[in-house]
Order: structure tokens, then C-alpha cells, then sequence
């Protein structure tokens, strides 16, 4: 067994600077890596699914602009567009790669697992070290749906591959990643089916951020069958058979499983180390991300976090802070997200919903977008913007944002929650005519009057 200064799990977007910035202050480091370097957004997530949606939002836009006179033709050349997400995501990767193997650490490209008295062993090494972070995020939860099992379903891990365009897809999942990729898909010509045992999708966001996403989806084609559970799956010659529980049966030739996520602790041998996991197999940690064994911290998706890249890699800005005395814990930060469907859902802080569970006495102001003159003039007229206020302190504590390009307008709440603005401030600022952003000191204006 080697001795060394610092373990790392995982090369996601968390563990990878992380292993960077402690090799860089001339600490030993050892990383283990199972897969590909830099997690599942450069080589699953974020990067490909975006370079996805970037031709696909191209291809919706042009028919769209049937409704301004513009009138083309939309040629999707498939092929070359998953081609390109390929190369765009390899060359991502590849870049990540050289900054580890830049850093002077060990790379150890296996899988690390926990020895009983604390070490971690993988591809024939042993190491242990006062210091070792987990890092090894989720992967796609597949449910136990009768048949499907030893059929050629698409998760994230393996869409990127395909070649050619679906003619039907069945998407079992109502949640971000089958909402983004059934209307991608959709927008290129694939007629998508989404199947979700919820009675409306984005379930765990607001109903009116549900209906809206919906009608969106509707308005490309996209067929949706709520509140039915997949009963069995069935495929031979190239056709999915998706039997719906009470209700249909739908066909396709390609069946896509976006249901959720698990965490990657299976072969961590975590509990044998002494190392708590939750119920559902995630590892439990306190507010400075250590977990029951005293120097074995985890952070990332794996701890039951969303799984955003910004947030894993805020936790590796935070843990580093923590680790040299820095007054920091893994709370202390204002959430913020998006989704990129076309509109876009853009969140920060808390929704009312939460905002009045935690006690609050909150109360919102929105606008639609419809009512807003960039959104006529250009045509993007489906949405809302929401401000959530404390009443007691006037303090903006979160917003929702729906429409085109809220992911980039909602930055604007994500500063000013975390500077503890009130509306007042927004109230007070002018906003360049006439664009989206012009509107947001207008929903601060609906709390003054």
C-alpha cells in the first residue's frame, strides 16, 4: 500500500479540479477514474445533449418562422448532426484528460474501491491517505419494467451512438432529460411519444411550469400518455412494444428510459469502510460534505444533490475552502438551474411553493409573456416570468422563469438573491427597451403598486 496526500474517486466536474488544485499546491495525489475523464456532462450530459439541442432548436425556430413570413425548408442531415455531437463531446473530453495527466498526480484508470481500514484499491494498487473525496455521480436509474432488460433501450450513456433518426420514439419519463430529448428529437423529424407515471410532467416543478412546457411540446408533435405506469416492454425486428397499464399500447423503434438517476456507491464497498449510505444508496454527509468516516468526504451527485454540473463543481470550490479553514458549508449557496427545451425553464432560489413550506410569508408577482413587446415582436410569446418576496423583509427570495433564453435572464435573480437584495433594488434599475430582461423590474414594479 502507497501512501499518499489525497484520494480522489472520480473525475467529474467536482473531483477533477479538485485533484488539479491539491497536485498544484505539490500535495500527492492519486485519482481513480473507471470511464472517461470529466464525468457524465462532458461525455453524456451537458455538453453532448446541448450540441444535440443546438441543431434540433435550429430546426424548430426555422419552421417556426413560417409565422413571421418567412416560409424554408428544413433538411435535418442526422448523421451529421450526432457526428458532430460526438466530436464536440470527445474533443471536450480530451481536454479534461490532458489537465489531469498535466497535473502531477497518480492516475489510476480503474475503479476504486474501499479497503475495511480505509485505503482504496483498484487495477492492482492500494493507496491510503489522510484525505479522500468520492466523486462519482449517478447513472441512469432503469425501472423493472417486465421485458425490458436485454433489449436495446437508449439511456444517456448510449444515444450519442445512434446514427440514424428514430421514425417514432417512446420516451419513458417526464422529467428534464425526456422532456429536452423528446422535443430535440421531435424538431428533427421523430414522432415522440412520453410516457410518465405522473398526471403531468416536470412534476416536481410548479403546475403552471408544467402546463406550459406541455403545450410547447404539444405545439412540436410531441404525443404525451400521464398518469399510466409502462406495464411490459416487448421488441423484435427493430419495433418497441410499450404495454401501458390500463391503458394503450404503443410502438416504436426506438425506446428511450429518462426515469431518474442512481448513484455510482455500488462498488465503493462504502459501508464496509464505515461509510453511511441512505436508503436509496447515496452517501450521507454533514453541512462540511465529510462523511461518517472521519477524512472521507464526498461531493457531487452522489450525495443526493441535483445533478447540475455548476453545483458538483461548487461543492469543489466549497470543500476546498473547507479544507483549508475557510468559513464554508455545502448550503451555503443559492440554487439555480435550467432547462433547455424551447421555452426555457430558468430557476433561482425558492419557488412560492417552497418559499410558504419553509415558512415564509412570501408572496409573488408574475407577468406572462405574451404581454411583453420583445416576445410579440419576435414571436416567442409562451411563458412567464415569477418573483417570489419574504413580505416581512422585502427580500427577493426566488424566482421562475419561462420563456426564450430564461436559463441566461434568471442570472440576474441568482446575483441578487445571493447579494440579499430586496425588490426594491430590481424596483429601482432600468433595463434596456425592448428586450426580455426589460420586464424583470417590471414584476419588482407589481409588488410596489
Amino acid at each position: 500500500m502507497k501512501e499518499v496526500d489525497a484520494i480522489i474517486i472520480g473525475t467529474g466536474q467536482g473531483g477533477m479540479p479538485l485533484a488539479s488544485a491539491l497536485a498544484g499546491e505539490g500535495q500527492e495525489v492519486a485519482v481513480f477514474e473507471r470511464s472517461r475523464v470529466g464525468g457524465s456532462c462532458l461525455n453524456y450530459g451537458c455538453t453532448p445533449s446541448k450540441t444535440f439541442l443546438a441543431a434540433a432548436h435550429a430546426a424548430g425556430r426555422a419552421r417556426a418562422a413560417a409565422d413571421l413570413g418567412v416560409r424554408v425548408t428544413v433538411d435535418v442531415d442526422f448523421p451529421k448532426i450526432m457526428s458532430r455531437v460526438r466530436e464536440t463531446s470527445e474533443s471536450w473530453s480530451e481536454g479534461a484528460k490532458k489537465r489531469i495527466i498535466d497535473a502531477p498526480a497518480t492516475r489510476i484508470m480503474a475503479e476504486g474501491s474501499f479497503t475495511a481500514d480505509g485505503g482504496v484499491q483498484g487495477g492492482g494498487e492500494e493507496f491510503s491517505a489522510p484525505l479522500v473525496v468520492i466523486n462519482t455521480g449517478t447513472s441512469p436509474f432503469v425501472p423493472p419494467v417486465p421485458g425490458l432488460e436485454g433489449t436495446p433501450y437508449l439511456t444517456d450513456r448510449n444515444f450519442w451512438d445512434i446514427a440514424e433518426l428514430p421514425s417514432t420514439t417512446l420516451v419513458l419519463g417526464g422529467g428534464y432529460i425526456g422532456l429536452e430529448l423528446g422535443q430535440g428529437l421531435a424538431r428533427l423529424g421523430s414522432k415522440v411519444h412520453i410516457v410518465d407515471m405522473q398526471e403531468r410532467v416536470m412534476s416536481i416543478e410548479s403546475p403552471e411550469v408544467s402546463e406550459v412546457i406541455h403545450e410547447a411540446l404539444e405545439r412540436d408533435g410531441v404525443s404525451f400518455h400521464l398518469g399510466v405506469k409502462a406495464g411490459s416492454v416487448e421488441h423484435s425486428n427493430g419495433t418497441f412494444k410499450l404495454e401501458m397499464e390500463g391503458a394503450e399500447t404503443l410502438e416504436g423503434d426506438a425506446l428511450y428510459v429518462a426515469t431518474g438517476r442512481r448513484p455510482n456507491t455500488r462498488a465503493l464497498n462504502a459501508e464496509g469502510a464505515g461509510i453511511e449510505l441512505d436508503r436509496r444508496g447515496f452517501i450521507e454527509v454533514d453541512d462540511e460534505f465529510e462523511t461518517s468516516r472521519t477524512g472521507v468526504y464526498a461531493i457531487g451527485d452522489v450525495i443526493g444533490q441535483p445533478a447540475f454540473t455548476h453545483v458538483s463543481w461548487e461543492d469543489y470550490r466549497r470543500l476546498y475552502g473547507i479544507l483549508h479553514g475557510e468559513d464554508r458549508t455545502k448550503g451555503d449557496r443559492v440554487l439555480g438551474y435550467a432547462m433547455y427545451t424551447e421555452p426555457q425553464l430558468g430557476r433561482a432560489g425558492l419557488s412560492l411553493e417552497q418559499a410558504l413550506e419553509q415558512g415564509f410569508d412570501a408572496q409573488e408577482a408574475r407577468m406572462d409573456i405574451k404581454d411583453m413587446s420583445r416576445a410579440i415582436e419576435w414571436g416567442q410569446d409562451l411563458g412567464f416570468f415569477q418573483m417570489v418576496i419574504d413580505k416581512d423583509t422585502g427580500h427577493i427570495l426566488g424566482a421562475t422563469l419561462v420563456g426564450y433564453e430564461a436559463g441566461e435572464l434568471v442570472h440576474v435573480f441568482l446575483d441578487l438573491i445571493e447579494a440579499g437584495a430586496t425588490w426594491e433594488l430590481l424596483e429601482r434599475a432600468q433595463h434596456i427597451h425592448p428586450t426580455y430582461a426589460e420586464y424583470l423590474p417590471s414584476v419588482a414594479r407589481m409588488f410596489k403598486d
